[in-house]
């Protein structure tokens, strides 16, 4: 297997992956230094019309707010990245130390976190760390706001929360923030160390391992917590210098409530929801308008299921440069924000965006979708997912308060994850999974073509069954996945 074809790694500018249509590369643009993502419209620009030029013309914006250009030979691989590399456009490399796309101009957030990014980034690089990690190890260190990155998964997660002695940092692993395992509070110097110690265990068990891979013991020692009892040495680390400075030089582990009195350097346990006031932080959809400071505001604008042609990313980019945009920057959550522009060109720019095909609010329907490109874009692909999708979304926006997942086929590149549903592509047609990843086995079938009929067969039994006030995945839940395959099997 070829450098081109190892599926399981990160799709980087010089590391291209096989894929159904052709070779995929990601990458992660930086702005000034920063961990924003930020483009100029001239710059982003330039960089679709050497998609256009040298790929499929398809460019996605991924969950986690990564650029990807598809459709790539060999050598236009290796053209795109000389031009991008031309065009001066600086991308990330390394172990992915990922901060929100309004860190440090939201005036929401509890802290700016890009120094506390560059704090990791530098540990890392001075404990070799990087070469010994797998493609897909990052951590998120996150400031909370407007725009949190609560959904983008993790192998190590920091969140600042408030608390009226300064900023603390919750600490968790394996995970997003639904998933992870909370390990502990503590200030700035220790969460760092903590981050690094963990990303070691992590390097220690070879490039497949991540945090999920750690033991209870292994996890309790990056605290020093364990039940009750408060551990002074991590036994499962050999500290190098820096790594564990504060815990290692002899500082007692406190064993006060967040918001107490106490050092921040050390550790206190988590109690709650982190024992720390996030009232108002709760993530938003990186669509629509967001105060800056003053009356600045920037405006975000959605991919459906996270994909665009090249041409239409150009028109709206070129509509923004006319408007006054300065910035342009990927948001987690497969969106665009744009900034710089007069308050009163968002409004003309949303009419652009809507006149394109893009996503201008947060209700529009497939946001709750992912569909990868399906067929024909992908040799991969069994069904036409993007035409599936679009008709259910069309047809039944009024059920869809949960993650419907079209997939081309098992593979699942659009949600890895599990979905409530999931329409997959198959030898058998277009299979219904229920509560599971594309990888699961489909509990009922019909033809591709014919999948939206199918799931408005389903969506219209929800409407019939649903209680006041039920949600329709909660209605799913109640139903059953034998109830729900036999009336998308129903002609």
């Amino acid at each position: 297997m070829n450098a081109f074809s190892r599926r399981g790694a990160c799709p980087a500018l010089s590391a291209p992956m096989q894929t159904g249509d052709g070779l995929l590369v990601r990458l992660n643009p930086v702005a000034g230094g920063s961990s924003s993502g930020g483009l100029s419209p001239k710059l982003l620009i330039a960089l679709a019309e050497s998609a256009s030029r040298h790929g499929n013309g398809i460019m996605e914006v991924t969950a986690r707010g990564s650029l990807q250009i598809r459709g790539l030979t060999t050598e236009s691989a290796a053209l795109l990245a000389a031009e991008v590399d031309a065009l001066g456009i600086a991308v990330r490399t390394g172990v992915p130390v990922e901060t929100g796309p309004l860190a440090g101009i939201d005036p929401h957030e509890i802290a700016d976190p890009r120094a506390m990014a560059e704090r990791i980034m530098a540990a890392i690089e001075d404990a070799g760390l990087a070469p010994r990690l797998g493609p897909k190890v990052s951590v998120v260190v996150d400031g909370g706001g407007q725009l949190t990155l609560d959904a983008v998964t993790a192998d190590v997660r920091l969140k600042a929360v408030g608390v009226s002695a300064g900023t603390l940092w919750a600490i968790s692993v394996a995970g997003d923030r639904q998933s992870e395992k909370r390990l502990a509070t503590a200030g700035e110097g220790a969460a760092r160390d903590i981050a690094v110690a963990a990303l070691r265990m992590v390097a220690e068990k070879g490039p497949d391992a991540h945090t999920r891979d750690l033991s209870e013991r292994q996890l309790a020692s990056l605290t020093g917590w364990h039940s009750t009892a408060p551990l002074s040495v991590l036994p499962d680390i050999s500290p190098t210098r820096g790594e564990i400075g504060s815990l290692s030089a002899g500082i007692p582990l406190s064993t006060s409530k967040i918001g107490e009195d106490s050092d921040n350097s050390a550790i206190s346990p988590l109690e709650g929801e982190m024992s720390g006031r996030t009232e108002g932080s709760a993530s938003r959809k990186p669509i629509g308008l967001f105060s800056l400071a003053g009356d600045i505001f920037t405006f975000g604008i959605g991919l459906p299921y996270g994909s665009m042609p090249a041409d239409k990313i150009i028109g709206l980019a070129q509509k923004a440069l006319a408007f006054g945009t300065s910035e342009i920057r990927l948001a987690p959550g497969r969106a665009l924000l744009f900034l710089g522009q007069p308050t009163e060109a968002n409004q003309s720019l949303q009419d652009t965006a809507a006149t394109l095909g893009f996503v201008t609010s947060p209700t529009d329907p497939r946001t709750r979708i992912a569909a990868c490109p399906g067929a024909p874009a992908c040799a991969s692909g069994r069904i036409a997912t993007r035409d599936i999708a679009e008709a259910i979304a069309t047809e039944n926006a009024d059920i869809l308060d949960f993650t419907l997942h079209v997939s081309g086929c098992a593979k699942g590149c659009a949600n890895p994850g599990p979905a409530a549903l999931t329409i997959v592509g198959g030898e058998n047609g277009a299979g219904l999974v229920v509560n599971a990843t594309a990888k699961a086995l489909p509990a009922g079938y019909r033809p591709g073509y014919d999948a939206p009929r199918g799931f408005s067969r389903v969506a219209a039994m929800i409407r019939g069954a649903r209680h006041q006030g039920e949600t329709a995945a909660a209605c799913l839940t109640r139903l059953g996945t034998a109830a729900i395959a036999e009336m998308y099997q129903q002609e």
